[in-house]
This record gives C-alpha cells, structure tokens and sequence, in this order.
C-alpha cells in the first residue's frame, strides 16, 4: 500500500510521521487537540509526500534525525533531502521503472494553521467525536493483536459493526499512541557495500514471523517492480514490505494471586503428590515479581513431567493463579488433534470462563476469551496479549526447531509475562540450561498413578530391511509380539520408515493370523479411524511411524520399536514410544522392547533417562513400588 510521510516541527524539536489519512493528522496538529494545548503553539508542518510505498516510508521514519537547520529549510531543501532518503530503495527497482518515482519528489507541502481553515472551508474535515468512538472500537478489537490489512477487515467484520474507515480510525489510535502500524516486512536501506555484501545486509524480515524475507516480485499494491514478501508465513496472509501490520498496544502483565501452596493445589484439582510438588513451584514462580525489577521481557520456567504424568492437569492451578488476578492466559500446543483433545478438558475445568480455540478454520478465529487455547501457528496474529503462555510439547513437530514459530510464542507474552514450558523431553539446550541453574524448573518423575515407569529391554534382530529381504520375521520377535497379545495388550509397532509398513503387514499376518492387525502412517487419509478401532480393541496390533509418539493413549498396551538403532529415533523419539505403555493404573508395567541389531548411544540415553527418572520418583517417594524401582 501506499501511504503518506510528514515531518513537523513540535515544540524544540522536528519529528517524522506516518498517515493512512491526512485529515485525521491534520485536524490533530492544528484543530481539536492542538486547542486542548494552545501554550504549543502552531506547529510547522511538511508533507513529504502523500504516497510512499508503506515499507520505504517506515524506514524513512526510523532513521530520520532531526537538524536544526530545518527550521529554515524551503521546499528546495525537504526535495533534496526525500531524494537522498529515497534514493536507497531506488537502486533497488529496475532502471527502466525509476523514473515513475519522481513524482515523490513533486508533491511536498509546507503548511501551518491556515491550510486547515482552506480543508473547513471545502468540508473535508470530520465529526470529531464520531471519529473518537470508532477509534475506541477499533483499539479494543485489536489489543494484544498484530494483523495484516486484510485481516483488521475480517475482524471488525465479526465482531464490531460502526467502525466506518476503519483506517482512518486507526489513524487516529496510531496518534493516541495505542495503536502501532507497521509494515509487513522492516526493509532495511543498503548501505554503501558492493556486490553480494550489500545484497545480504539488504535481506529484509518479515515483522510477523521473524524470518528472513527472500523472494521479490512486482506489486500493484504500491507499485514496486521488486516488492518483498515473506514465505515462511504464506499460509496465514501474505506478509510484504509494503502490507500494513497493525498492533494493538500490550498492558502490563498480572502476576499469580499466590504463593502457590502444594497442599492447596493438591485438594483442589485431585493433584498426586509429584504433581502438586511441580505445580507449587510453577505457582510461586508466577507470584514472582520481575527478575531485576525489569517489566520488559517475560521470564521462563519448565515443567519437566514424564509421559503419563498428567501434564494437562498440572496447568490447572497454574491457569486459575493468573486468571483470579485479572490476566489472559494462553495454551499452545503444537498440533490442531492436540488442540481438539484439550478445548473440552479445559472447558470442563474453568466453567465461568470463555475458552477460545484457535487452529486453521477455527471458527472461534477473531473470538476473544480469558482463555485461549492454540496451535503454535495461530500465535502469529497476536503482539503482548497474554500474562502467561504455556507451550506444551515444546520438543515437538513443528514447533521444536522452527525459530519462527519460537518467534510468534514469545510475542504473544506481555512484557513482563511469564512462559511455562511443559515437556518430558526437553531440547538439549533447555536441559542444559536447567541444570546449570539459568532455568527454573521442577521435575515430575512419576506418572499420576504412582508406578515406575517401563525400562526398555533389548532384543537383537536383523534390520527390518534385511527381514524384508529375506521375507521372514525374527521367531525371537514373533513369540515376544504374540506374547504381549496373549496377555491381552494392544501392541505399537514402531517401524522407522512408511514404506516399510505394508511389508511388515504381510510378514505379519502371516506369522499372527488370528489377530487383527493394521498400519498407518501421516500419509494414511484413514489414520484417525484406524487409531479409534485400535482404541476400541478392534486392532490389536497396529504398525506405526513416530506420528503417534505422542498424543495417544491407550490403556493397556505394550511397546516394539524395530530399528531401534536407526539415526531417525533420537533419545526423545524412543523415550516418546515408549511412554506410549505403562500408563494406565490398571496395567502400570507394559512392555517396552528396543529391538535392533546393535545397541546405539540414543537407546543407552533413553533407558538411562528413563532410569533417572525412577530413581528420583524413588527418592521423593512418589512411587508404589520404591523397593523394586531402587533395585533397577
């Protein structure tokens, strides 16, 4: 889009301002609010032009310096000086379309009180007061967010009616300092350097999702023959140097109403005794002021709970801390199955409260609630809005690694805000940090059932690629599987592969014809009701990819991982598997068998870790069977 720069001179000192509409600036300098003030004075206001590409005239605005000598400029000097602030993002287009441009140079203005009475006089002002109104409107839709054009439009368009232009309103908010408009894209001017050293200081980012902007083309929004605009969040509307991105203003962040009691935690949401420990320490945490005193950035604490130790539940008090104060909070989960399976837990559990769930079609998208419940992409429409986020699954498909959408989680959290991490295996980073005392954090070693976890055991086999080959299952594999089915188990195959799974299938059919047996993978269009028929008991035993390590629960179930020692299961992958057994009260000690042709670092870490944790669920006497897990 285009949009119009102007520089005024305000009391000692000249500023640079952007407008999606003059009238509203104009009448703010020299009408309504310049009366509120009449000791100001009239200031000297100079337009620079009415129509500049929005991602040129931001960083225009960003690195103007105010000179004395301005006061005496004429209209000579503010061309001279446009031309050498254009002349950056000139270099930029093709030679053959530079020329159009210099009607930017051809439009400036130097006006004072006198042209205000000239726009009376023609009946292009506007009613003040209806204008204000809009503007709150607006202001109140858009706090805590951050949204494209496109996106302001569908908003007001569900939930607000009366808004007029909406961009004149906002113009105004801009003005009253609550709202902040920005471009789509922060385009930095080159800077002198030759060749491919210029081009890569120029490489703008996308102000929405913090990635590095690399594609260019010809835009008919603002007339730029090489526009940038970013890829990496495509999905949700495009982001480019010229869109607007408008921010709603942050609040400052509530901190929990209580020190956090465990006992208190512990009668209250039917908390065990490992998990009321950790969401104790997570409650004192939040009571916490600012670490320094400091107000601007949010603080972090991680909740490390093994699989099955009721994460979800922790949160609980955790969520009625900040919500009895007067905050938002916010749930972010990695994937929209995730994000289904919560929404009713968390309604459930906070009744008075309106909980939004936002994922792709979300119909609940431009609701707002005190609490809010997300998939870690949708994160990306919000700036400052919430007083605690809570990221479950952080070492998870795709937020794990993706710094864009680490980028969106941690805009979303008002300044002075606090983020609590939940996962039973923390990136490496997190840990290290943890254990050098940079990130508090608290362990729950035991799941909510009070039984130690299942150690994997080993068994040595042919690579599957090998058993494919000579189409034949190890026996040694096979009386293990029918051992587990005999015992009544639902049975998770882990295979490190999709194509190997229909193989697998035939192998096994035959070598287990009496069970039903099935296979499914993300590629899979009837993945969802081949999981309920597992659920159902209808399969009994069902060979999988990593898709379903995490996230399902299956009463009683036992765990094989073939190719153990394959490099695509890390030790966050296999820990994963196999907390898929043991997590039911009624079948604490299900099978996990690491089944591979040599034994790797990964699966040495796992069972260590695995171990680790059971040792301390010992120490703490948070186990049933103390005795028996001290002697693993």
């Amino acid at each position: 889009m285009l949009i119009a720069i102007y520089a005024i001179r305000e009391a000692e000192k000249w500023n640079c301002y952007l407008s999606l509409d003059m009238r509203v600036d104009l009448q703010w300098w020299y009408g309504r609010m310049r009366k509120a003030d009449e000791r100001a004075g009239t200031p000297l206001l100079v337009l620079l032009s009415s129509r500049v590409p929005l991602g040129w005239a931001v960083e225009i605005q960003a690195r103007f310096q105010p000179i004395p000598d301005m006061d005496r400029w004429v209209k000579s000097d503010w061309q001279r000086f446009m031309y050498q602030a254009l002349n950056p993002f000139l270099l930029q287009e093709p030679e053959s379309s530079r020329s159009k441009w210099s009607v930017l140079l051809q439009g400036i203005q130097v006006m004072d009180g006198s042209y205000l009475s000239s726009l009376i006089e023609k009946g292009v002002v506007m009613e003040w007061e209806e204008l204000v109104q809009q503007a709150e409107l607006l202001i109140e839709c858009m706090a805590g967010r951050a949204l494209l054009a496109g996106e302001v439009e569908a908003l007001l368009g569900e939930v607000a009616v009366g808004t007029g232009d909406w961009r004149t309103a906002a113009q105004l908010g801009v003005l009253l300092g609550r709202l902040r408009l920005e471009a789509g894209l922060a385009q930095p001017a080159p800077r002198g350097r030759p060749g491919w050293l210029r081009r890569r200081a120029m490489a703008p980012r996308c102000r929405r999702c913090g990635s590095e902007a690399k594609s260019r083309t010809a835009c008919a929004a603002c007339g730029s023959a090489a526009c940038a605009y970013c890829e990496a969040c495509l999905a949700m509307g495009r982001s480019r140097a010229c869109a607007l991105l408008l921010h709603g203003t942050a609040g400052s962040a509530v901190r929990g109403t209580a020190g956090g009691s465990p006992t208190t935690a512990l009668g209250r949401w039917g908390l065990s005794a490992a998990q009321s420990a950790a969401a104790g320490a997570a409650l004192r945490f939040l009571a916490e002021p600012p670490a320094g005193g400091s107000a601007v950035t949010a603080a972090r604490f991680l909740i490390w709970a093994v699989t099955g130790a009721g994460k979800t539940e922790m949160i609980f008090p955790l969520l009625q801390s900040i919500l009895d104060a007067g905050g938002r909070v916010l749930v972010a989960a990695p994937r929209r199955d995730v994000v289904l399976e919560l929404a009713p837990r968390l309604s459930k559990a906070f009744p008075e409260e309106t909980v939004v769930t936002l994922y792709g079609g979300s119909p609940d998208r431009w609701k707002r609630g005190s609490i809010t419940l997300a998939t870690t992409h949708q994160l990306l429409r919000f700036r400052g809005a919430f007083d605690l986020v809570v990221i479950d699954e952080i070492d998870a498909f795709p937020y794990h690694n993706d710094p864009m959408l680490d980028y969106a989680a941690k805009g979303a959290c008002k300044p002075g805000g606090k983020y609590i991490y939940l996962s039973a295996t923390p990136p490496t980073p997190l840990q290290r940090e943890a254990a050098a005392g940079r990130l508090p954090h608290a362990k729950v070693p035991a799941r909510f059932h009070g039984y130690p976890l299942p150690v994997p055991k080993k068994l040595k086999m042919f690579a599957v690629s090998r058993c494919l080959q000579e189409k034949k299952l190890p026996p040694l594999l096979v009386r293990s599987l029918s051992a587990s089915l005999r015992r009544g188990a639902q049975v998770f195959l882990f295979v490190s592969r999709i194509k190997h799974i229909d193989p697998i299938l035939e192998l096994l059919r035959k070598a287990i014809a009496t069970m039903p047996i099935e296979g499914t993978s993300s590629i899979d269009p009837e993945r969802a009701g081949k999981v309920m028929s597992f659920r159902n008991r209808e399969i009994r035993l069902l060979v999988t990819t990593t898709i379903l390590e995490r996230g399902v629960t299956v009463p009683k179930s036992d765990v094989f991982i073939l190719d153990a020692d394959s490099e695509l299961f890390d030790e966050a992958a296999l820990i994963q598997m196999a907390g898929r057994a043991g997590r039911s009260k009624d079948d604490p000690a299900g099978r996990v068998v690491f089944a591979a042709p040599q034994w790797t670092r990964c699966q040495s870490s796992a069972v260590r870790q695995i171990k680790a944790m059971n040792r301390i669920a010992g120490k703490g006497g948070y186990l049933r069977q103390v005795q028996e897990v001290m002697g693993k």
